[in-house]
């Protein structure tokens, strides 16, 4: 979809391109609140478009309200409504413009501003999103219309702009996971880490922490004297790195540091020296 849109109210509902141009020289010209209150639907459409051009928001904001309310069955009443919400966005009141954003999605189903509004709509709660160590409750948010715009709009342009964005999130929630994690291990409180390391396993397996979680988790198994699972763990990291430098051979490219490759295979064979003293078979 093309994302240049601020001039397709001007073919929407037989505008005239020269005439709309005439009215809003007037109205810029002198400013008359007479003159805007006799503007026909369309001329005040046109008229919001080119206030919100200017990114005087706060203005255009108002005449798109207008139009919404005086032309609710028309034409074009879904680019009012699309734009309603981008004046929020831009004067970044993103909880008003996600319930603006919402409402088009709602009212017009047949309008072809629904993934901008959706992709908008994630945006709005991603821009809402605190720091790691904070509630994430809007990051959440954020991801639950991110994975939406994917699984209704699969082909739209914004795509990759989507799953980028939606990497991040999960990227800052794995943060969060992982920093708690940490923290019951250094600690001492093992048990209460393997909670959170699992979660960073389970729900966060293709962000940058899956990695250092199963060599911790392996580390604060080892404290709790479980050294079968800690084995486990420590395979699974080998396991990938193993993968990971195969695909990188094979397709002629770099590969990426493998941070605790060394430390795996130090913390591996002490633990099997350890399973063997103790008269445990080696799998």
């Amino acid at each position: 979809m093309n994302r240049n849109r601020l001039s397709l109210h001007l073919r929407r509902g037989g505008i005239c391109l020269l005439a709309g141009l005439a009215v809003l020289t007037g109205l810029l010209a002198c400013g008359s609140n007479k003159l805007r209150a006799n503007l026909t639907n369309e001329e005040r459409l046109a008229y919001a478009m080119e206030l919100f051009r200017k990114k005087n928001y706060y203005d255009a904001r108002t005449q798109f309200r207008i139009v919404t309310l005086n032309a609710p069955g028309s034409t074009f009443v879904d680019e009012a409504q699309y734009y309603l919400a981008e004046c929020h966005y831009g004067m970044e009141e993103f909880i008003t413009a996600a319930a603006e954003y919402e409402k088009l999605l709602r009212l017009y189903p047949q309008s072809e501003y629904l993934d901008d509004a959706q992709y908008k709509l994630g945006m709005c709660y991603y821009q809402l999103s605190p720091k790691a160590d904070l509630d994430q409750k809007y990051t959440w948010q954020a991801i639950e219309e991110f994975q939406r715009f994917l699984d209704d709009y699969p082909t739209s342009d914004l795509r990759q702009e989507v799953v980028s964005k939606l990497n991040l999130t999960r990227d800052k929630l794995a943060k969060k996971e992982y920093r708690t994690a940490d923290l019951y291990r250094r600690m001492a409180y093992y048990e209460s880490a393997l909670i959170y390391y699992d979660g960073v396993l389970n729900r966060f397996y293709d962000t940058r922490y899956y990695e250092p979680a199963l060599f911790f988790k392996a580390e604060a198994l080892t404290k709790l004297e479980r050294y079968s699972e800690a084995r486990e763990s420590l395979r699974t990291l080998l396991d990938k790195y193993r993968q990971d430098q195969e695909k990188a051979e094979a397709n002629n490219a770099g590969l990426a540091e493998q941070k605790y490759r060394q430390r795996a295979e130090t913390l591996l064979k002490m633990l099997e020296d350890k399973l063997a003293t103790n008269g445990q078979a080696r799998n």
